[in-house]
């Protein structure tokens, strides 16, 4: 059973479409419905649905405003507009497909296909993830899996310099310049982290203390090998300065 998601500001809208969608095919299941996109953001930012029906005319923002809001968008997203121009730019916003309203039986037969093609590729997707990061985590301990832009990156962690929050993303700085942006909190970063390598020196600062070249006592802050300046928390302080 395909768990849906519709999001449309019309009220009428997603009447007709859950219509559509319960009664041409019993393989979908609609679990909630959003005329709100704010509160859809929310809701998806927490809950993985299989797919997303996505109204793009919305008069607070547009489907493609919406869907860069999402911090996940591991699901099917599809599409749904009156007017078929917005066909190649919804497939470049990574949507498996779109529907023209009012929907065709045909069409939506088509389309659910193409979700459970997209749900199944997903599977699969999964379990060789799994798989590596398993054998990561068995047998290369100085590496981290790092999940980001559809791929995994095993990091070297004595090539971490610092990661820094960015509310619910975070940045990790590595000692070649690098900036890889991930979905994760900086809390959830620090529970990956070996302790005895990294510190949580600020709410906003995960550093490695063995890139520390300075630690300018005065003034509160550390200076990383790349001279990158780092805020020590006062609340911090003490921490820190028996983990030295």
């Amino acid at each position: 059973m395909i768990k849906a998601v519709i999001v449309d500001d019309e009220p009428k809208a997603i009447q007709g479409l859950s219509w559509e969608l319960t009664n041409f095919s019993n393989d979908i299941e609609i679990i909630e419905t959003f005329s709100n996109p704010e509160e859809a953001i929310t809701y998806l930012n927490v809950n993985t649905p299989d797919c997303l029906f996505l109204d793009i005319q919305m008069p607070t923002m547009d489907g493609f405003q919406f869907l860069g809001k999402l911090s996940n968008t591991n699901f099917a997203i599809v599409i749904t507009t009156a007017y078929d121009e917005y066909a190649i730019k919804a497939l470049k916003h990574e949507a498996i497909d779109y529907l023209l309203k009012p929907v065709d039986s045909d069409d939506l037969k088509d389309t659910i296909l193409k979700i459970k093609k997209f749900n199944s590729r997903l599977a699969n997707s999964s379990t060789i993830e799994d798989v590596l990061i398993s054998f990561n985590e068995r047998f290369d301990k100085k590496k981290i899996t790092i999940n980001t832009d559809g791929k995994l990156i095993f990091l070297d962690i004595d090539d971490i310099l610092f990661v820094e929050s960015d509310g619910n993303y975070s940045t990790i700085v590595t000692s070649k310049q690098q900036k890889i942006v991930i979905t994760k909190k900086l809390k959830e970063v620090d529970a990956i982290l070996p302790n005895h390598y990294f510190f949580r020196i600020h709410n906003s600062f995960i550093i490695n203390l063995n890139k520390i070249k300075e630690f300018i006592k005065s003034e509160g802050y550390v200076v990383m090998e790349s001279n990158h300046k780092i805020p020590v928390a006062r609340q911090r302080k003490s921490d820190f300065l028996e983990k030295l």
